[in-house]
């Protein structure tokens, strides 16, 4: 398949992020086979960032080709970043489509020309991404937030958005048993750009709702295993009108409670080691904070004779 990518001469150019912005596109509005299922997972190099401290951020997403199906994939053979790993904080569980700065991994500066590389094993499909500090792969939030949320680009004001502040109250590893409820909070706030706007009714633009949502999820472990009371929306773009994401058409981020607060009853339904992730996202930018839960059998009732 021939894929024409568009010209960003006045932002720094991303092959891989321009690359899964266009098999979106082209999946949507060309006519081609879109799959619910069966499909396999390529993880992305989405760019690098340079830190105050002269270290630099190696940054990851991941295009699960299906519409609908999620993959647990385990940290080892099959998940893994090398050298170094096989364990840098990548998920193990994988929403559909494309997700974008999913996590990142600090080098030092001297990192120099060496190279990450993630492979993800899925449906009996090797796939690879090589990370570097190649100078056309430097990415930095305007670029982030054009690129997500398509704002920044031709204004100075939204250029200059800020990202989002999110804080887990409490300790950030917590243990429970099978089917206790666990109680986390998270404070979020934001600078208040860009504005609240629903996501397009029409799919020219490709954005998905601005102003701040808050959102919890598994980002490890199994997450058909796992409740959330309230029920949260998705956080993977889905553009379908039947689904509950911020890119489905109309789609506006819910209120947000007064006390900037967004609380939530987790429950566990099998044993093991989660990560259950927040995001608070304005439209362009995301910040998370994770709490590992170690899940451990419920206890056996025991019957008097």
């Amino acid at each position: 398949m021939r894929i024409r990518m568009r010209s960003l001469a006045h932002v720094p150019a991303m092959a891989v992020i321009l690359l899964g912005l266009t098999f979106i596109a082209v999946r949507w509005a060309g006519g081609q086979t879109a799959f619910r299922s069966g499909q396999d997972i390529t993880p992305a190099f989405d760019g690098w960032e340079e830190n105050p401290d002269g270290t630099f951020n190696l940054v990851f997403g991941y295009f699960n080709r299906n519409w609908d199906e999620e993959f647990d994939i385990p940290v080892g053979p099959s998940n893994n970043l090398e050298p170094g790993g096989p364990d840098q904080g990548q998920p193990t569980h994988f929403f559909p489509r494309r997700n974008r700065y999913v996590f990142r991994v600090k080098v030092p500066g001297d990192f120099g020309k060496k190279e990450l590389v993630w492979t993800l094993v899925a449906r009996g499909k090797t796939n690879r991404t090589y990370a570097s500090l190649k100078p056309e792969y430097i990415t930095d939030p305007q670029l982030q937030q054009f690129d997500i949320g398509d704002f920044g680009h031709n204004n100075a004001k939204l250029r200059a958005n800020a990202a989002p502040v999110v804080s887990v109250e409490g300790p950030l590893e917590r243990t429970v048993k099978v089917g206790e409820p666990l109680r986390l909070i998270a404070a979020a706030s934001d600078d208040g750009l860009p504005p609240p706007m629903a996501a397009p009714t029409r799919l020219v633009g490709r954005h998905g709702s601005w102003g701040l949502r808050v959102a919890w999820f598994v980002y490890r472990g199994p997450a058909k295993d796992v409740t959330f009371d309230p029920p949260q929306f998705n956080v993977f773009p889905d553009y379908r009108p039947a689904t509950n994401t911020p890119w489905t058409p109309g789609w506006l981020p819910p209120p947000l409670p007064p006390d900037g607060k967004f609380p939530v009853t987790v429950t566990f339904r099998t044993p093991g080691a989660f990560t259950i992730r927040v995001m608070a996202h304005d439209g362009g930018l995301n910040v998370t904070q994770d709490v590992t839960v170690n899940v451990t059998p419920a206890a056996r009732s025991s019957s008097v004779q």
